[in-house]
């Protein structure tokens, strides 16, 4: 992708069991690094995110604190890799693959998607463009929206979380059996912020029913906890609609540009 604003590199990686293939955009801001580093996002589903970049986005996030993006895709000229990502971004549970959610794909393998993010990715991202501590991100929609939430448990190198439409209700609502489990001093110090519809406009595309009650008790959980968590809604916007949406609103929350 040529950009006035950003340099984009492309490098790729292998899962560890040499299963899953991934593609990783990294774009680099041509403006200078502040002191502490630049402002970073890694963004799930890359192909998807780097199809929904601009020209006039990145213009905008140049004018302020641009972030270094970091797309997090797949080696296939898809938006989405169905079969790798419903294994990457879901965690591990007892009988995952008997749930009907689960449509006879292979779940459960967020623990080592996150190691292979955390482990090879990462350092590899930030001998390219170093980051601010204090000015990480990452965003997921979906089921990346569960890799999201699963990460604010069992993380702490990011500071912020944008979980956008989490299928909370998968295998039978195991992210929010995790967040009752979760350690509250994992919470600490970053943030959480939930990007969701207005649980109507959803459920008449067949996702739950259960949506406004599922996202009721998530927030009450990890609000005992004392997690600091955003909420955001997008009344009217599908399940789909709310990636595009929460991605835009994400860029301008990590480059400090939010009005």
């Amino acid at each position: 992708m040529g950009s006035t604003y950003y340099q984009f590199q492309t490098h790729f990686f292998t899962s560890a069991d040499g299963e899953r293939r991934y593609k990783v955009w990294i774009g680099i801001p041509k403006k200078a690094a502040p002191a502490a580093g630049y402002p970073v996002l890694y963004m799930l589903d890359g192909n998807a995110a780097m199809a929904r970049l601009s020209e006039p986005m990145l213009k905008q996030m140049s004018s302020e604190a641009p972030p270094v993006l970091v797309a997090v895709g797949y080696d296939t000229n898809l938006p989405f890799d169905v079969a790798a990502r419903s294994f990457d971004y879901t965690p591990a549970g007892e009988n995952l693959e008997q749930d009907q959610r689960m449509r006879g794909r292979k779940g459960g393998g967020s623990a080592e998607f996150r190691q292979l993010l955390l482990n090879e990715i990462v350092p590899y991202v930030e001998k390219r463009a170093p980051s601010n501590p204090l000015k990480r991100g990452i965003w997921g929609h979906s089921f990346g929206g569960l890799f999201v939430l699963d990460s604010y448990y069992n993380t702490t190198w990011f500071h912020n979380y944008f979980a956008a439409a989490p299928s909370l209700g998968w295998a039978n609502q195991r992210i929010i059996a995790l967040a009752k489990e979760s350690d509250p001093a994992r919470l600490q110090h970053k943030s959480l912020y939930l990007m969701e519809g207005d649980g109507v406009t959803e459920q008449r595309k067949g996702h739950s029913s259960d949506l406004k009650h599922e996202e009721g008790q998530l927030m009450q959980i990890l609000e005992h906890k004392g997690g600091d968590l955003h909420l955001s809604r997008y009344p009217g916007q599908t399940h789909g609609q709310i990636l595009p949406s929460s991605l835009t609103d994400t860029l301008r929350i990590m480059s400090n540009n939010q009005n």
